[in-house]
């Protein structure tokens, strides 16, 4: 399936990350003109404008201190001498298509600084990727309670221009099966959709399920993706 021709510009996908910390979400970071982070306290991420120039690395080097670990998602990175592999993986970025059906879940509530305890309780017990506590500032993120317990949740990431990411869909384990990640998704696509914007996503490749249950609801693949964890140099 190809991507409707009313899509914005797919071009700031191809460094999402960048385009969102000079962007959109240029409130939230902090860097130079080559390399940009997002606060300590928001996201553990870090975006370059080129990784092929060296400056940007010693940027990147003074920015985050000797022998950190920064996580950059960028096909075909090779870091300059110092450098060091800690780990990395494959994964897909999915974009939204007309097949989409976006609607509001009224079992969802709005989740904000209130509730950052249970959202971080939840992603240790769910594991769907980082989130820290001030990450809910990116965007708006929804979740379902019961009986006054946070048992699953959706929200906004990155967010690079024409674009916003949905981040953080989890559920807990008991509580699978029942749909509830799906109309989460649904529910924080509508959002994207009423301001304009398109939903996108990204997902681990060995997560077949969740990228089967993603392109039953109306997203598909755009490319793949490589998630490197590389270590500062000590000096």
């Amino acid at each position: 399936m190809t991507a409707p021709q009313t899509y914005p510009d797919t071009s700031v996908l191809d460094n999402a990350m960048w385009e969102s910390l000079i962007g959109p979400h240029a409130q939230f970071s902090e860097g130079t003109d080559l390399v940009r982070r997002y606060l300590p306290t928001v996201a553990p991420m870090i975006g370059i404008g080129d990784v092929d120039d060296p400056r940007a690395w010693t940027d990147l080097a003074a920015l985050v201190g000797p022998e950190q670990e920064v996580a950059i998602s960028h096909s075909g990175v090779v870091a300059p001498a110092g450098w060091t592999p800690v780990m990395g993986g494959l994964g897909v970025q999915m974009v939204a298509t007309d097949r989409l059906r976006p609607r509001p879940f009224e079992e969802a509530v709005r989740l904000g600084a209130a509730d950052v305890d249970d959202m971080l309780a939840l992603i240790a017990r769910t594991q769907p990727g980082p989130f820290l506590p001030e990450t809910y500032r990116l965007g708006t993120y929804l979740g379902v309670r019961r009986e006054g317990r946070l048992i699953a949740m959706a929200g906004e990431r990155l967010h690079p221009p024409g674009w916003t990411e949905i981040s953080a869909v989890c559920t807990d384990e008991e509580f699978r099966g029942q749909g509830l990640g799906s109309r989460l998704v649904l529910a924080v696509a509508d959002g994207i959709h009423a301001r304009g914007e398109t939903p996108f996503l990204h997902a681990a490749a060995s997560n077949v399920n969740a990228i089967e249950l993603y392109k039953h609801l109306g997203f598909v693949i755009r490319t793949e993706i490589t998630f490197t964890v590389l270590r500062s140099p000590a000096t």
